[in-house]
């Protein structure tokens, strides 16, 4: 096996060598890379290693970010003031980086304003083009028009 470590002369050593030279140093030796040829082992404290592994991995998932997705529901003869309303939240969602899925629901016979749905969805994503960029454009499913914004990213 292919042996590397700090107080170890870099080379090829046959396993029980390798295993006499870790345990002189008390220390562990632990299979880095089992699938090289030959393979690699390291001489090293073994549970100093496995609480490396396991800080790196939290650090990891701190850093990973989880989407979230704020809705916004409408009508199809949403008034103006009910607009300016959810579109300041959807600003504010926006902002603080959430996905926004704003749709406008149709009930009843309302299906046939679905041309005032995605013209009220285009506004809505007109409106907040400084702060989100479309993802989706309006797209009716069944009695819903959905429309999917996702923050700008910023500099």
């Amino acid at each position: 096996m292919r042996l590397v470590g700090d107080n170890v002369e870099v080379g090829v050593y046959p396993t029980k060598k390798a295993l006499a030279m870790a345990e002189e140093q008390g220390l562990d030796l632990v299979e880095i890379s089992p699938n090289a040829k030959p393979p690699v082992c390291k001489i090293m404290e073994y549970s100093k290693y496995i609480y490396e592994q396991k800080k790196r991995e939290k650090a990891l998932k701190a850093k990973a970010s989880k989407v979230v997705i704020k809705e916004l529901r409408f009508g199809p003869q949403t008034d103006d003031h009910d607009y300016e309303f959810k579109k300041k939240n959807a600003e504010k969602f926006l902002k603080d980086g959430a996905k926004v899925k704003a749709f406008v629901f149709f009930k009843g016979r309302s299906i046939v304003f679905k041309d005032q749905g995605e013209i009220l969805l285009l506004r809505l994503a007109q409106d907040l083009e400084e702060v989100a960029k479309v993802e989706q454009l309006p797209k009716l499913e069944g009695k819903r028009m959905i429309m999917f914004l996702a923050p700008k990213k910023t500099k």
